[in-house]
Protein backbone atom coordinates (compact mmCIF):
# COMPACT_ATOMS: atom_id res chain seq x y z
CA UNK A 1 0.00 0.00 0.00
CA UNK A 2 1.37 3.44 -0.95
CA UNK A 3 0.35 6.76 0.61
CA UNK A 4 -0.02 9.53 -1.95
CA UNK A 5 -0.94 13.12 -1.12
CA UNK A 6 -2.85 14.97 -3.82
CA UNK A 7 -3.07 18.76 -3.70
CA UNK A 8 -4.31 18.92 -7.25
CA UNK A 9 -7.85 19.28 -8.49
CA UNK A 10 -7.13 16.77 -11.27
CA UNK A 11 -7.62 13.03 -10.89
CA UNK A 12 -6.33 11.14 -13.92
CA UNK A 13 -8.33 8.24 -15.32
CA UNK A 14 -7.24 5.03 -16.96
CA UNK A 15 -7.23 5.65 -20.70
CA UNK A 16 -6.86 1.99 -21.64
CA UNK A 17 -3.44 2.04 -23.29
CA UNK A 18 -1.91 -1.31 -24.16
CA UNK A 19 1.51 -2.08 -22.72
CA UNK A 20 2.89 -5.22 -24.34
CA UNK A 21 6.19 -5.38 -22.46
CA UNK A 22 4.86 -4.32 -19.06
CA UNK A 23 3.21 -6.11 -16.17
CA UNK A 24 -0.09 -4.87 -14.79
CA UNK A 25 -0.35 -4.67 -10.97
CA UNK A 26 -3.31 -3.64 -8.89
CA UNK A 27 -2.84 -2.28 -5.38
CA UNK A 28 -4.51 -0.13 -2.77
CA UNK A 29 -3.51 3.51 -2.43
CA UNK A 30 -4.50 6.13 0.10
CA UNK A 31 -5.20 9.58 -1.28
CA UNK A 32 -5.14 12.43 1.22
CA UNK A 33 -6.98 15.55 0.18
CA UNK A 34 -7.31 18.59 2.39
CA UNK A 35 -10.76 17.27 3.39
CA UNK A 36 -10.20 13.56 4.03
CA UNK A 37 -8.18 10.43 3.36
CA UNK A 38 -9.67 7.58 1.34
CA UNK A 39 -8.30 4.27 0.12
CA UNK A 40 -8.83 3.38 -3.51
CA UNK A 41 -7.81 0.62 -5.91
CA UNK A 42 -5.07 1.87 -8.19
CA UNK A 43 -3.76 0.11 -11.24
CA UNK A 44 -0.09 0.75 -11.87
CA UNK A 45 1.98 -0.24 -14.84
CA UNK A 46 5.36 -1.64 -13.79
CA UNK A 47 8.22 -2.21 -16.21
CA UNK A 48 10.80 -4.95 -15.85
CA UNK A 49 12.86 -2.79 -13.44
CA UNK A 50 9.78 -2.41 -11.17
CA UNK A 51 9.46 1.33 -11.84
CA UNK A 52 6.00 2.86 -11.79
CA UNK A 53 5.08 4.18 -15.22
CA UNK A 54 1.58 5.60 -14.83
CA UNK A 55 -0.46 7.74 -12.49
CA UNK A 56 -3.14 6.71 -10.04
CA UNK A 57 -6.76 6.01 -11.01
CA UNK A 58 -9.47 7.04 -8.58
CA UNK A 59 -12.54 4.80 -8.43
CA UNK A 60 -14.17 6.43 -5.38
CA UNK A 61 -16.39 9.17 -6.82
CA UNK A 62 -17.07 10.53 -3.32
CA UNK A 63 -13.56 12.01 -3.14
CA UNK A 64 -13.81 15.78 -2.68
CA UNK A 65 -10.84 17.81 -3.85
CA UNK A 66 -10.24 20.93 -1.82
CA UNK A 67 -11.36 24.30 -3.10
CA UNK A 68 -7.86 25.53 -2.31
CA UNK A 69 -6.39 24.20 -5.54
CA UNK A 70 -9.24 25.65 -7.55
CA UNK A 71 -8.83 29.02 -5.83
CA UNK A 72 -5.10 29.16 -6.58
CA UNK A 73 -5.65 27.97 -10.17
CA UNK A 74 -8.24 30.69 -10.70
CA UNK A 75 -5.97 33.31 -9.10
CA UNK A 76 -3.25 32.39 -11.61
CA UNK A 77 -5.62 33.18 -14.50
CA UNK A 78 -5.44 36.81 -13.36
CA UNK A 79 -1.66 37.11 -13.81
CA UNK A 80 -0.95 40.26 -15.77
CA UNK A 81 -4.07 42.12 -14.59
CA UNK A 82 -2.88 45.68 -13.92
CA UNK A 83 -2.70 47.21 -10.46
CA UNK A 84 -5.43 49.75 -9.63
CA UNK A 85 -5.79 51.15 -6.14
CA UNK A 86 -9.12 50.38 -4.39
CA UNK A 87 -10.43 48.23 -7.26
CA UNK A 88 -12.04 44.79 -7.21
CA UNK A 89 -12.79 44.89 -10.93
CA UNK A 90 -10.25 42.89 -12.98
CA UNK A 91 -11.32 44.56 -16.24
CA UNK A 92 -10.00 47.84 -14.82
CA UNK A 93 -7.34 46.54 -12.42
CA UNK A 94 -6.98 45.18 -8.89
CA UNK A 95 -5.24 46.28 -5.73
CA UNK A 96 -3.88 43.61 -3.36
CA UNK A 97 -6.98 43.18 -1.22
CA UNK A 98 -9.25 43.70 -4.23
CA UNK A 99 -7.46 40.77 -5.86
CA UNK A 100 -8.07 38.57 -2.78
CA UNK A 101 -11.69 39.72 -2.51
CA UNK A 102 -12.35 39.05 -6.20
CA UNK A 103 -10.74 35.60 -6.18
CA UNK A 104 -12.56 34.40 -3.07
CA UNK A 105 -15.90 35.89 -4.15
CA UNK A 106 -15.78 33.61 -7.21
CA UNK A 107 -16.02 30.70 -4.76
CA UNK A 108 -18.75 32.33 -2.65
CA UNK A 109 -16.32 33.01 0.19
CA UNK A 110 -16.52 36.35 1.97
CA UNK A 111 -13.31 37.88 3.27
CA UNK A 112 -12.48 41.35 4.58
CA UNK A 113 -12.24 43.95 1.81
CA UNK A 114 -9.11 45.72 3.07
CA UNK A 115 -5.71 44.24 3.89
CA UNK A 116 -5.84 45.69 7.41
CA UNK A 117 -9.08 43.75 7.91
CA UNK A 118 -7.01 40.53 7.85
CA UNK A 119 -4.91 41.57 10.87
CA UNK A 120 -6.91 39.41 13.31
CA UNK A 121 -8.63 37.22 10.73
CA UNK A 122 -8.01 33.49 10.31
CA UNK A 123 -5.53 31.32 12.19
CA UNK A 124 -1.80 32.09 12.18
CA UNK A 125 0.40 29.45 10.54
CA UNK A 126 4.17 29.00 10.93
CA UNK A 127 6.17 29.54 7.73
CA UNK A 128 7.35 25.91 7.72
CA UNK A 129 3.71 24.74 7.90
CA UNK A 130 2.34 27.13 5.28
CA UNK A 131 0.48 25.46 2.42
CA UNK A 132 -0.87 26.49 -0.93
CA UNK A 133 -3.91 28.71 -0.42
CA UNK A 134 -2.81 30.26 2.88
CA UNK A 135 -2.69 34.04 2.88
CA UNK A 136 0.57 35.88 3.49
CA UNK A 137 0.42 39.33 5.09
CA UNK A 138 2.92 42.16 4.89
CA UNK A 139 3.24 45.71 6.09
CA UNK A 140 2.71 48.47 3.56
CA UNK A 141 5.77 49.90 1.85
CA UNK A 142 6.84 51.46 5.17
CA UNK A 143 8.38 48.42 6.85
CA UNK A 144 8.78 50.30 10.16
CA UNK A 145 5.00 50.20 10.54
CA UNK A 146 3.64 46.85 11.69
CA UNK A 147 0.19 47.51 10.23
CA UNK A 148 -0.90 45.07 7.53
CA UNK A 149 -0.85 46.89 4.21
CA UNK A 150 -0.24 44.20 1.59
CA UNK A 151 -1.14 40.55 1.05
CA UNK A 152 -1.10 37.59 -1.30
CA UNK A 153 -2.04 33.92 -1.66
CA UNK A 154 0.67 31.28 -1.20
CA UNK A 155 1.15 29.25 -4.38
CA UNK A 156 4.08 27.12 -3.21
CA UNK A 157 6.10 26.20 -0.13
CA UNK A 158 9.09 24.08 -1.02
CA UNK A 159 11.06 23.50 2.21
CA UNK A 160 10.37 27.03 3.45
CA UNK A 161 10.92 28.65 0.04
CA UNK A 162 7.59 30.39 -0.39
CA UNK A 163 6.06 31.88 -3.52
CA UNK A 164 2.87 33.91 -3.49
CA UNK A 165 0.50 35.51 -5.98
CA UNK A 166 -0.53 39.10 -5.38
CA UNK A 167 -1.38 42.38 -7.06
CA UNK A 168 1.51 44.75 -6.61
CA UNK A 169 2.01 48.43 -7.36
CA UNK A 170 5.76 47.73 -7.65
CA UNK A 171 7.81 46.77 -10.71
CA UNK A 172 5.35 44.15 -11.97
CA UNK A 173 2.51 46.68 -11.54
CA UNK A 174 -0.19 44.05 -11.41
CA UNK A 175 -0.95 40.44 -10.54
CA UNK A 176 2.22 38.36 -10.42
CA UNK A 177 3.88 35.49 -8.55
CA UNK A 178 6.79 36.52 -6.33
CA UNK A 179 9.21 34.60 -4.10
CA UNK A 180 9.39 35.55 -0.44
CA UNK A 181 12.65 37.44 -1.05
CA UNK A 182 14.62 39.73 1.29
CA UNK A 183 12.47 42.74 0.43
CA UNK A 184 9.27 40.97 1.40
CA UNK A 185 10.88 39.25 4.40
CA UNK A 186 11.51 42.73 5.86
CA UNK A 187 7.82 43.51 5.45
CA UNK A 188 6.52 40.08 6.52
CA UNK A 189 3.82 40.09 9.24
CA UNK A 190 2.39 36.56 9.25
CA UNK A 191 0.73 33.75 7.32
CA UNK A 192 -2.88 32.82 8.00
CA UNK A 193 -5.25 30.00 7.15
CA UNK A 194 -8.76 31.20 6.49
CA UNK A 195 -11.44 30.16 8.96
Amino acid sequence: MRRIVFYSSILLTNIGLGFESCNYNKQKTEIATLEKVVTIDTPAIIDSANNYKTTEVAKDTSIQISKTDSIVSFAKTLIGTPYLYASTNPSKGLDCSGFITYVYSRFNLQVPRSSIGFTNYGKEVAIKNAVTGNLILFTGTDSTSKIVGHMGIITENSNGEIKFIHSTSGKANGVTITPLNEYYKKRFVKIIALP
